[in-house]
């Protein structure tokens, strides 16, 4: 199968490169070889590749900064993706894009599942919610919600995020502020990038799905189970989302239910196990 990647150098990017380049020919596109934003190279870039599946993992990630860069962050969350979807339509392509949980507000007590309406909070969490509709334009599309993604990248430097934040602490046996009240579901790179491949090759019913490693947690228990497969004392100081004076509103209770997905026959492992792989 012909697949284009877009954002290949990112966490999910490489995660899906790794898993698929050995069964399918890959086209890989880094935010410096397709802007997706650009319509014009998108339908261009396409139109070379041919492609029977598009793989969307490019995205305006800083959530801060999205307050004060509206557009570049609809650009790339938002427009980006109503290209990919068009793109997808011309060349009767499978797409697969991923969304957040930010797309919710996070005044729950229990795991959103995909019937859950959404209440974004913010900007980047507004751009995110348009993508999803935009991708559901293209008629066999797959809006994926992920969190808290951790993995490696694909030679374009040391990995970001939360989990590689505090990976970096540890090591280093520095002070590491973790939260102990944001309740998540984290994803494992290279779990998501093979429930897309499963996908992909089965299409099942096209749709949203939340595809997330099984089991809610906080960022402080994942700091403590990370602290104690690489065998460090820990060094954690525990804050509160109300207490952190941070520019975008981030949902507190943010946990994903991932049983729709198990319905249809794939099953995303433990985040413990997943934490440990990822270690290994």
């Amino acid at each position: 199968m012909r697949i284009a990647v877009t954002g290949a150098k990112g966490q999910l990017g490489a995660a899906i490169l790794h898993e698929c380049s050995g069964a399918h020919q890959i086209t890989a596109f880094s935010r410096a070889e397709l802007d997706i934003s650009d319509e014009a190279a998108v339908a261009a870039a396409m139109a070379r590749v041919e492609p029977e599946a598009i793989v969307n993992a490019a995205a305006f990630t800083n959530v801060d900064a999205a307050e004060d860069h509206p557009i570049e962050a609809l650009n790339a969350n938002a427009f980006g993706v109503r290209a990919l979807a068009r793109a997808a339509v011309a060349h009767g392509a499978t797409l697969v894009h991923y969304s957040t949980d930010f797309v919710f507000d996070g005044k729950t007590a229990s795991p959103y599942t995909e019937l859950d309406r959404p209440a974004p909070q913010s900007v980047y969490a507004a751009s995110k919610l348009l993508g999803e509709w935009f991708a559901q334009d293209a008629p066999q599309a797959y809006v994926l919600r992920v969190e808290g993604i951790f993995g490696e990248t694909a030679g374009a430097g040391p990995a970001k995020g939360s989990a590689a934040a505090i990976l970096n602490g540890l090591r280093a046996g520095v002070d590491v502020k973790v939260f102990e009240d944001r309740i998540i579901t984290p994803s494992y790179a290279s779990d998501v990038a093979g429930a897309t491949r499963r996908l992909i090759e089965s299409r099942p019913a096209a749709g949203l799905y939340h595809c997330v490693n099984s089991g809610p947690t906080t960022w402080y228990e994942f700091a403590l189970e990370m602290a104690r497969l690489i065998g460090v004392e820990p060094r954690l100081t525990r804050v509160r989302m109300a207490d952190m004076n941070l520019r975008a509103i981030r949902p507190v209770y943010c946990a994903l239910s991932n049983d729709k997905l198990r319905a249809i026959g794939i099953d995303m492992p433990p985040w413990q196990d997943a934490l440990r792989r990822y270690l290994q």
